[in-house]
Order: C-alpha cells, then structure tokens, then sequence
C-alpha cells in the first residue's frame, strides 16, 4: 500500500534521467501535496536530486531499487529525464535482479521502444504503478494554443500536418519525435543524434547554402509517436532548442499540447518573443487526427 501525503495524494518515487526535468517534477509533485522520494542512477541523473529525500543506484541494481521503494511503501514510479540507451554488458545486475537477466537480455533485442515498454513490464509485475507527467506535473507540459507574440501563418499549420503525417508513418521504425518542415517539404528529421544536434544540421546547411529557404520560414514540429506510452520517453524542448531554431532561422515551433516537455514555459516564451519566433500548442487529434495513443 502507498503511504500517503499530507493533501491525501499518494506518494511517488522518479527515477532520475539526465537535466532538469527530473527535480522541477519533484518539486511540482510536493507543491501539490506529495510526498516524493528520488532514485537517481549514477553518471546519468544530476547531484540536485539530494534536495529531495533519494537514493543513488546503478543501471542494473534492481533488487535494491526494488527494496528501497517497499521499505517506503511506496507503489507509484514515475521516469523522467533523458536515458542513453545502455548495452545489456553495462548493467551489472544485483542479486535482486538476477532472475530478471533472460527476460532483460531478450529485450535488449529491439528497439527503445520495445526496451522501454519491456522494462515498464518487470516493473508493474513487481507490483509498481507507472505514472506520467502529466499525473504529478501538468504544469510541465506544452499548453494548448499560441502562448508567443508571434503567431503561425497558413503555410506553417500545413507544414504541421504535413510532419504529423511523416511521424505518423515513421512510427513502425521507432525513429525520432522531431521534424523541421519548411514550405510543404521535410528537410529535416530526427534519429540517433537527437533534436538539437538535428537543428544545428539545418542551420549549417542554411549557412553553407545547402538548403535555400528565404528569410525566417520552416518550423520544428515535435509529437509522441504512434504509440508512444506517453508515461514515459516524452518529447522535450528547453532554451537551447529555442536558441538553435533562432539560429536555424526558423519561423517557429509547434509541439503536441499535452504530450511535450517544456523547460519553464514563461522563459521560454520571452525568449521566443525576443527573437520573434512562435511557440504553438496543437491538439494532433485535429490533425489529420493523429492520435499516438492509438497502435496501427
């Protein structure tokens, strides 16, 4: 049985990624009246997490995570933060977890999507509860509508439908949840290298006249894919991805309302109003309806 907060909502743990996402959860998730306890895994989570009452584990203890979350009475795990992929012979599994290493080795045999979902799996078989942001931290996410001075013309909700149809599609092959589209053509989509690291290839491209886009135009469309448990494994955005598309010369960006993370919503949209840039919430079910929950 979960323990509960003084307001009366039940308790959670996060196990703790890369950023800051992980403890402004945290600290959303107290303000409403949780009580909240970290897991941060070494050499990925950041030394913040000790403002909050935590643990500190290795990729592959899962016994001791396990035993950390019953002594707390704790039920409901919430992951947040960025993941690099580990190998399955950088875990060093503890004995708690060792009857868990066939069912671990084979999942490591797909793709992330099938790793994540695979691991959620063991988890809530060890009687855990999976919950998402959106649970103990909507204030989190990407609100709907124009929250920018700027706004999107024609052409740039086209362009949205137009990069929901390629993430639509792409969905099967577990590729990236980020497309720059520029008048009705895809110049950019994510993989391996990430969302930031694909906007610096446009603007490089821009600056060495490999793609010719006059003046401020084309826009970074970020969505779940088809899908997605929308649990785990969000879309995100941050002042450094406003940066780059200032950079890139993009005209905006457009995110799934509800479904992306966004690193203080107000900063960002000063930032946005100072480089005339437009940040736009859109709802995918209007969209061709889009919807990532939904599997083909």
């Amino acid at each position: 049985m979960t323990r509960a907060s003084g307001a009366g909502l039940p308790a959670v743990a996060i196990l703790c990624g890369r950023g800051d996402f992980p403890l402004l959860a945290a600290r959303s998730a107290r303000s409403a009246g949780r009580e909240v306890f970290l897991v941060g895994i070494r050499g990925i989570a950041g030394p913040e997490i000790a403002a909050f009452p935590h643990i500190w584990l290795g990729l592959g203890e899962i016994g001791a995570f396990l035993d950390a979350l019953r002594q707390r009475a704790i039920s409901r795990l919430a992951i947040i933060g960025g993941m690099t992929r580990p190998a399955f012979t950088d875990l060093r599994i503890d004995f708690g977890g060792l009857r868990k290493v066939p069912e671990l080795a084979r999942l490591f045999l797909g793709g992330d999507n099938h790793l994540l979902a695979g691991v959620l799996g063991i988890l809530e078989q060890e009687g855990l509860t999976i919950v998402g942001v959106q649970e103990i931290a909507p204030d989190l996410l990407a609100p709907s509508g124009t929250w920018s001075k700027a706004a999107p013309d024609r052409q740039s909700q086209d362009d949205i439908a137009l990069a929901l149809q390629y993430i639509n599609a792409a969905s099967p092959y577990d590729v990236g949840q980020a497309v720059i589209v520029a008048g009705r053509r895809i110049v950019a989509v994510e993989a391996a290298e990430g969302t930031d690291a694909m906007i610096e290839r446009v603007a490089q491209l821009r600056s060495d006249g490999r793609l010719r886009l006059a003046g401020r135009t084309g826009l970074l469309v970020k969505a779940p894919k088809r899908g997605q448990d929308l649990r785990i494994d969000l879309p995100a955005i941050g002042p450094r991805t406003l940066e780059l598309a200032t950079l890139a010369g993009l005209a905006g960006i457009g995110l799934a309302a509800g479904q992306v993370l966004v690193l203080d919503r107000l900063q960002l949209a000063a930032q946005a109003n100072a480089a005339g840039l437009f940040l736009l919430g859109f709802d995918p079910l209007r969209e061709l309806g889009f919807d990532p929950l939904r599997e083909h």
